[in-house]
């Protein structure tokens, strides 16, 4: 079976800088780390291949000291890693970026199964998947928990929704989203970082992967941040003490000072 694995490298929480003038988060000289969500999506991959073979390649985006996300990946066990890293990815939204995904991962040939993360710390969009699936024309399954067969160009997964599971049957090549929480992410050992050093790690920028220039970065990207933020802090709530029925009262007088109509009660 061969696996392309997703990954991305987001900052630190507490180092997250935006532009002033884009609205998008500057990833330059920022102290990254690997997206705690795609770190399942890793141990699932080096499962399969524990169980059926085959080989692993990890795949991401970035600027060039996001080639630290794909060593990590490299020292727990997967065999060779591919960055897309280029001035003309630079501001990509979610679109932009499955493009550019999209074009790396044609170029890289045959696979069976695409997997990526449920979603990221610093976007928190979950759209990538989604379309990356679309721009390759193939299946995606969203909100795996388990993997439960391979065989015969098939894989059969269980998936959980918010009121009920799943049992789905996908037909290969396809990408499925791992949820948080689905297994236990092995850290590298001392032996795999040495190992590390010595498989396949490659820096492609646009032109090797086919990317058109009018697709990729700020001008391949549809959506604008108009304006960020920080959520007014909210202001200390109001105690009510006695007994219930005192209690009851007391609130409903509290919405009707408020003019907040409670089931036609108040007008």
């Amino acid at each position: 079976m061969n696996i392309i694995v997703c990954l991305k490298q987001v900052p630190d929480a507490d180092e997250v800088k935006t532009d002033p003038e884009t609205g998008r988060i500057v990833r330059e000289g920022i102290k990254g780390t690997v997206n705690p969500f795609d770190m399942f999506i890793l141990e699932e991959a080096l499962r399969l291949k524990e169980q059926f073979g085959g080989k692993i390649t990890l795949l991401s985006m970035g600027p060039k000291d996001a080639i630290h996300t794909l060593y990590y990946g490299l020292a727990v066990g997967a065999d060779e890693g591919y960055l897309l890293s280029d001035s003309k990815f630079a501001g990509s939204d979610t679109l932009a970026t499955s493009y550019a995904l999209s074009c790396a991962i044609k170029t890289l040939g045959l696979y069976d199964l695409i997997m990526c993360g449920i979603k990221t710390t610093d976007g928190d969009t979950g759209q990538v998947g989604a379309n990356l699936a679309e721009l390759l024309d193939i299946p995606s399954v969203y909100y795996v928990n388990r993997i439960l067969s391979y065989q015969n160009d098939f894989i059969k997964v269980e998936r959980f929704l918010e009121d009920r599971s799943q049992i789905l049957e996908v037909h290969l090549p396809c990408l499925i989203s791992i949820i948080k929480g689905a297994n236990v992410p092995r850290m590298p050992t001392l032996e795999g970082k040495i190992e590390a050093e010595g498989k396949q790690l490659k820096i492609l920028n646009a032109f090797e992967v086919n990317a058109i220039e009018k697709y990729c970065g700020i001008e391949g990207s549809p959506t604008r941040v108009i304006e960020i933020f920080l959520p007014e802090k909210r202001k200390k709530g109001v105690i009510l003490k006695g007994c219930r029925e005192q209690n009851i009262t007391k609130l409903i007088q509290f919405l009707k000072n408020k003019k907040i109509s409670i089931f036609g009660m108040c007008s």
